[in-house]
Formats: structure tokens, C-alpha cells, sequence
């Protein structure tokens, strides 16, 4: 009974990761298509569309955009957040109600109705921010918010937090030492799903690229919005490098956790 069981699950968990996957193995093929037509199977393959990609100076240079903010607004997040956090879930518990309410406001509002009240403020001085990384860097900070916030809370929550700075103050720790030396070390995994949530939503992000900064900042999926009167196989290159470059950033930060463990 149990070997029926534990087949029936991996059955399931196969079919689900073939649906997920079908969609981005056509797109990988069309991408490596000379040409594909109305035949089952590309008339050959050829890699020039990728090497037409990647030797694009647009393109580079869009990704490299896209790189900068979402890191800068990842450590703008966790700087600025964490501590924040500390603060609520050790001195005043009670107000973690308010922030789940407030972490919710970000997509209370639609993206376009946002923009266009961040157009009509940082267009003109004092803030003059429109069309620079920074009014993106600071948008997206706050749709990071809820996606550090709860990851991170939902760690603070499962070590023990207000047990864990007691012991070690019982040992002689201050506050900020038992913080930083013994909390903090503790929260490496509830960061990092945050950190990873964060990135793979923000260098998707579109509708705020497009209209806070558009071509005056060229990023990833704005260059893609603009390349997409072009060829369906240079596009599909597009899509693919996207998601190579997604799974490489995820790849490498959890190589880095694997040896900070």
C-alpha cells in the first residue's frame, strides 16, 4: 500500500513539473530554430539567434540595469527592514498586526494608478527622480516589502526569538550583540527565500519600468516590450536567457549558503 502511494506522489510531482516545463522547453526549441514552420519538429538548429543576443550591447546593457536595481533594492530592503523588524517582534509584538496590514498596500493599489502618482510627484523639483534607477529603486522597495517581511518573521518566529535573546543576555550578551551574533545568523534561511522571492518578482518586473523610467533606463523587460516587433526567435532567446539568468542568481546564492552552513 505504501509503494502505491509513494508511486501515485511521483506521478503526480511528474506530471506537474512536465506541465510546468513543456511551455519553456517549446520556447527553448523555437529558440534554437532556423526555422519552424508548419512541420512537428524546427527544420534544424542553429544558435545564431542566441549569439545575436548576447552580443547586443542594448541587451547587455539592460540586463546590467536590471542587475543594479534589484540588488540595490535588496540591500536597500534587508538594511532597512530587519532591523525594523527586530524592534517589532522583541520590544513591540503587538504591533505585528499593523504591519501585516500595512505590508498589504502595495498591492492594494494598481501598479499604473501608482505610477502615475509617482510621475505627477518626482517629476518636477524638488525630487527630480523621474526617468533615473532611483524613483525604481525606491518603488520597488516597497513591493519587496511584503515578501521579506513575512519570510523573515515567519523565521523570527520559529527560533524562538524573545527565548533565544534571553539566553544569550543570560550568557552576557547586550541587546545588539545577542542581535547581531546570535539572532541574525539564525535568519540566514527566512533571508534568503525572501532575497530569492524578491529578486525573481523584481527583474520580471514590468509595468513600473516601462513607465517611471522606459528607455531613459533601459531594463530587461522593458528592452524585451521593445524588441517584440522583432523575430519570434530572437524573443524566445530572450525569454530563455531570462530564465537562465534567474536560475544562475538562484543557483549561486544557494552555493553561497551551502558554505556559509
Amino acid at each position: 500500500m505504501l509503494r502505491v502511494e509513494m508511486l501515485y506522489h511521483r506521478i503526480v510531482v511528474a506530471l506537474l513539473f512536465v506541465i510546468l516545463l513543456l511551455p519553456l522547453a517549446a520556447t527553448l526549441i523555437y529558440a534554437l530554430a532556423t526555422q519552424w514552420g508548419a512541420t512537428i519538429l524546427p527544420d534544424g538548429f542553429t544558435l545564431k539567434w542566441f549569439a545575436a543576443l548576447w552580443s547586443d550591447p542594448r541587451f547587455l546593457q539592460a540586463l546590467w540595469h536590471s542587475l543594479i536595481i534589484c540588488f540595490g533594492t535588496l540591500v536597500l530592503a534587508v538594511v532597512v527592514i530587519l532591523p525594523v523588524m527586530f524592534v517589532i517582534a522583541y520590544y513591540f509584538p503587538r504591533l505585528d498586526a499593523v504591519m501585516n496590514v500595512l505590508i498589504l498596500l502595495p498591492f492594494a493599489v494598481p501598479p499604473v494608478v501608482s505610477s502615475v502618482g509617482l510621475m505627477q510627484l518626482f517629476a518636477t523639483d524638488p525630487l527630480p527622480l523621474l526617468g533615473t534607477p532611483w524613483i525604481l529603486i525606491g518603488c520597488y522597495f516597497t513591493i519587496t516589502l511584503p515578501f521579506i517581511y513575512r519570510a523573515i518573521s515567519n523565521n523570527m518566529q520559529a527560533i524562538n526569538l524573545r527565548d533565544l535573546m534571553d539566553a544569550a543576555q543570560l550568557l552576557g550578551a547586550s541587546t545588539w550583540q545577542a542581535a547581531l551574533l546570535v539572532v541574525l545568523p539564525n535568519l540566514r534561511k527566512g533571508g534568503m527565500i525572501a532575497v530569492l522571492l524578491s529578486f525573481s518578482f523584481l527583474i520580471g518586473e514590468f509595468v513600473f519600468a516601462n513607465l517611471l523610467v522606459g528607455s531613459q533606463y533601459e531594463t530587461l523587460q522593458v528592452y524585451l516590450f521593445n524588441k517584440r516587433s522583432g523575430s519570434g526567435h530572437f524573443s524566445s532567446a530572450l525569454v530563455i536567457s531570462y530564465f537562465a539568468v534567474v536560475l544562475f542568481v538562484t543557483w549561486l546564492a544557494n552555493q553561497l549558503n551551502r558554505q556559509k552552513g
